[in-house]
């Protein structure tokens, strides 16, 4: 049986070469992924969550570096960066077209696994941060 940072450095590893499947690999079939971009329930919408950051930012690479010393939930802290050359889904629903600039985010995760698979995994970091460095402006509308 792997430990829990053997199956986190296998994620790293397989989305840092771009390889979904290998990337799916590290999650149950009913794991949980919760971002600020939402949640994806299943290894479908996991795969989905990671081909959209592929597809925004065909360079991506997420560079780990602080390991909290516990084992559950493993926590990381990373930095996540890119070139942003295609479109990228917002939240909204939207998508924004490649700018060219290149993105520097800190963040970091903590992941339950069980039986060698994630089956739980929060992402943390700062959108405004990674908006800003984007080039994007949002208007501020009141709250009704």
């Amino acid at each position: 049986m792997s430990g829990a940072w053997d199956i986190k450095d296998r994620l790293y590893g397989a989305f840092n070469d771009h390889d979904i499947p290998r990337v799916i690999e590290c999650y149950s079939p009913d794991s949980v992924l919760i971002s600020p971009e939402g949640v994806a329930e299943g290894r479908e919408q996991i795969a989905t969550f990671y081909e959209q950051l592929i597809i925004g930012f065909r360079d991506v690479c997420i560079t780990p570096w602080y390991k909290v010393a516990c084992d559950d939930p493993a926590v990381t802290e990373w930095t996540l960066t890119g070139t942003h050359t295609g479109p990228f889904l917002l939240p909204c629903g939207r998508h924004a077209e490649g700018t060219g600039r290149h993105i520097a985010v800190r963040g970091c995760c903590a992941a339950r696994v069980e039986n060698d698979w994630i089956v739980a995994h929060q992402h943390y970091y700062d959108q405004l941060e990674l908006f800003s460095q984007l080039g994007l402006a949002f208007a501020l509308e009141p709250v009704t």
